[in-house]
């Protein structure tokens, strides 16, 4: 019982951690559906009560309407967003909406001890990848500029202020090449602190019989076919020149059998990053053909 003081503390000091940043309450939707973006608001400006939320609403987000909050004026107007980089010797700019709502009185005001949520309604792109969404909180005393953006992949590690990160999913990961082999369900393992290596996998099906005759990948220095089997009890993995692909047959490369192997990383492959990866195929008539594909990293959907 005497720990129990400490114990509330430090959930007390966790919840308040985990609510640190404004983020989506659903952080992952379909490419290409409506979506209400919810996002979640934690806390005032190291004390003080929020007083302004400006939502600057992602290029390619279609017909973005807030939903009205009582006691809250709304505003909706088109922005011009300069890019923090230049192209050419010119900055870049792109048009978009912008949402604020402003607390029409002290008393409508989100106090720093208080949660909220502020919500609007859009139709998403129809291109799967992060998005970020930038956010102006205003309070009583200060402000908090929520637009952080990691200089790559999705994580937030390190960054003070990160804007809030939207998974936009495929509705199908089907890819089809030229030469009529479909790719579904590719995916890449994430690596840890350290590992120069990962494994790559997913689904090949051939209309006509053809066969995988190698990989390659811009963020790795080798890639490789990789076949794992068991040899006098003990399971084995090596490198094999090819994989054949028979007619109309599902070929799987998945953990523990067939796979490819991505070595000598260029840099951590982090959770939900996008790993591009091109397969060269060869059809039973010995004309090559190749594919480029982009991976996500992180465990497979469940089907």
């Amino acid at each position: 019982m005497k720990y129990s003081g400490i114990a509330c503390l430090l959930l007390a000091a966790f919840s308040q951690h985990l609510q640190a940043h404004v983020v989506l309450s659903e952080s992952q939707a379909q490419a290409g559906a409506y979506f209400k973006a919810s996002l979640r608001v934690g806390h005032g400006c190291n004390g003080s009560s929020t007083t302004g939320i400006t939502v600057t609403v992602p290029a390619g987000f279609q017909g973005a309407k807030p939903q009205p909050k009582a006691g809250w004026d709304l505003l909706t107007r088109k922005a011009k967003l300069v890019q923090p980089y230049t192209s050419h010797g010119k900055l870049i700019t792109e048009d978009v909406v912008e949402l604020r709502w402003t607390a029409a009185s002290k008393e409508s005001a989100l106090l720093d001890e208080h949660f909220d949520e502020f919500s609007f309604m859009s139709r998403l792109p129809e291109q799967a990848g992060p998005v970020w969404m930038k956010v102006l909180q205003t309070c009583e005393v200060g402000q908090i500029d929520w637009s952080e953006v990691p200089s790559s992949g999705t994580s937030t590690k390190g960054l003070k202020s990160p804007a809030a990160l939207l998974m936009i999913k495929s509705d199908s990961a089907a890819v089809t090449s030229a030469a009529g082999i479909t790719v579904n369900d590719a995916w890449v393992r994430p690596t840890v602190a350290g590992q120069k290596s990962t494994g790559a996998f997913m689904k090949l099906t051939a209309k006509e019989t053809a066969k995988l005759v190698g990989v390659s990948s811009p963020v790795a220095g080798v890639a490789e076919i990789h076949e794992m089997k068991m040899e006098k009890d003990i399971m084995k993995m090596a490198s094999i020149p090819s994989l054949s692909l028979p007619s109309g047959k599902t070929v799987e490369l998945k953990p523990g059998g067939f796979h490819v192997m991505l070595m000598d990383l260029k840099s951590p492959i982090t959770n939900n990053s996008k790993v591009p990866l091109i397969l060269h195929f060869q059809d039973a008539k010995g004309v090559k053909s190749q594919m480029e594909i982009s991976l996500e990293a992180g465990m497979p959907h469940q089907h």
